[in-house]
């Protein structure tokens, strides 16, 4: 599932080809995507303004005229391609389930082949009560986000350190990839015990979650296997990966011997791969 930084990524491909643009005509070429679309939605959509695109975690927020919000999920492998004016748009192909042609000549087209992703619609002051954000956490790049912050939310809590970075209440927007990656630059293990972590070592944590979040976005996010920027580029942060993904292979800065130590490993933890040094990580 994309996380923050690839949600980021595809924001600022969007928000300069949709903001002042009016939405001239929706195209949805299937009732549904992980829930139906919402009643009238093309009626209700198209002839608006775009005011501004935004991000909440990891959802796209389009802000349109009479206070109407797109809440727009990429779900697991969901990719959203930009025509702009002049550009030939081709046929529509089996997955691409959305196009928003907007008055500006652009086009917007997003394929979703395994249909988890989700479009809603909202009024602007239901936003902060709507089902998908109330218990939403702080955002990790936002001035907020503190280690103070971050203990606060984890005082007392049992659970290991890495499945409460990607709970979403804790904080929004951190997944997989990127927990593993700040826990590792951290120096702490995946597997202690979120509400057992001193204020000191939470204060790296939240500094290396903002840096690591800064850098995938300026990377265009990590490419495992679906992420596309909105030219149909990739995103090269994976190039990157201090941990992800490597297992048995030595961590940066590495000297031990991997053939006796292993190296990397990988352990599962709540149903996802988690990559870390035992060595390193306490």
């Amino acid at each position: 599932m994309p996380e923050l930084p690839e949600v980021e990524t595809i924001r600022r491909g969007l928000e300069p080809v949709m903001t002042g643009a009016t939405v001239a005509c929706l195209t949805l070429r299937r009732k549904n995507l992980r829930k139906p679309f919402p009643k009238d939605m093309k009626k209700r959509l198209e002839g608006l303004k775009i005011l501004a695109v935004d991000r909440r975690a990891k959802y796209l927020l389009v802000s349109l005229e009479n206070e109407t919000v797109l809440i727009w999920h990429l779900g697991m492998s969901g990719q959203v391609r930009i025509y702009k004016k002049g550009d030939k748009v081709p046929k529509p192909e089996k997955h691409d389930h959305v196009q928003i042609d907007l008055s500006n000549g652009a086009t917007i087209v997003f394929t979703d082949p395994r249909r988890f992703g989700l479009m809603d619609l909202a009024q602007s002051d239901e936003m902060p009560t709507h089902p998908l954000f109330k218990n939403t956490g702080p955002e990790p790049l936002g001035r907020g986000f503190n280690g103070k912050v971050l203990a606060d939310r984890l005082k007392g809590k049992a659970t290991e350190i890495k499945l409460a970075l990607m709970d979403q209440k804790v904080v929004a927007g951190v997944g997989n990839i990127y927990a593993s990656e700040a826990l590792f630059r951290a120096g702490i293990s995946p597997k202690a015990r979120a509400g057992s972590i001193s204020l000191a070592r939470l204060s790296v944590l939240v500094s290396e979650i903002k840096k690591i979040l800064k850098k995938a976005i300026k990377a265009g996010g990590s490419t495992l296997k679906d992420h596309r920027t909105t030219d149909g580029g990739l995103g090269y942060f994976q190039n990157s990966h201090t941990v992800y993904g490597r297992e048995g292979q030595p961590c940066p800065g590495c000297d031990c011997n991997v053939r006796r130590t292993g190296g990397i490993k990988r352990i599962v933890q709540g149903g996802r791969a988690t990559f870390y040094c035992p060595r390193r990580q306490r």
